[in-house]
């Protein structure tokens, strides 16, 4: 499994299964597997971020940036580990981590009102002013009881997402 061209063994997938806590099939990651050795066009044994990027939902993904941060330079393992987040097996705790370390682009584990306000402008794009963004961030921060100068945690993000139903899926085609 070190290089891409190789094939899978037996033991390389249940390798892979339990790593990912069970939240693919064995066909699944067989299935991801033969993507992952087509993005990987160089066979290195990892995707690189420009490889990544030639997945059009992913280029066109406004967050595609923060992403990018969290895959450059995945070997298989590892990619079938951060794809289990949109497994529809995966628990709304799997699915809230994620959605975290997409806010907590440097990974020092809270989350700031400038790191909330550069996401809300990675998806509103040129149709909200800075200030306009700025406005709507404090004042819903305000309403939670918050202020410009609070860390959001990991645990804050569980009591904002836990009650909801998240619907973060990817569907892995299987032959």
């Amino acid at each position: 499994m070190g290089t891409s061209s190789s094939m899978l063994t037996q033991y390389d997938i249940e390798e892979v299964q339990v790593h990912c806590h069970n939240l693919f099939t064995q066909q699944e990651i067989v299935s991801l597997y033969q993507r992952f050795c087509q993005l990987d066009r160089n066979a290195k044994g990892f995707i690189s971020a420009d490889e990544f990027m030639s997945v059009p939902e992913i280029a066109m993904n406004p967050l595609s940036q923060r992403l990018l941060k969290m895959v450059d330079g995945l070997n298989f393992k590892d990619f079938v580990a951060f794809l289990s987040a949109f497994s529809a097996k995966a628990s709304a705790s799997q699915k809230i981590e994620l959605i975290f370390k997409v806010y907590d682009s440097d990974g020092n584990g809270k989350v700031s009102f400038n790191d909330i306000l550069q996401v809300l402008g990675d998806l509103s794009g040129p149709f909200m002013s800075d200030e306009q963004r700025e406005q709507v961030l404090s004042q819903l921060l305000k309403e939670a009881g918050y202020t410009k100068d609070s860390y959001l945690m990991l645990d804050d993000f569980h009591k904002v997402f836990g009650s909801s139903n998240i619907r973060m899926e990817v569907e892995v085609p299987v032959d």
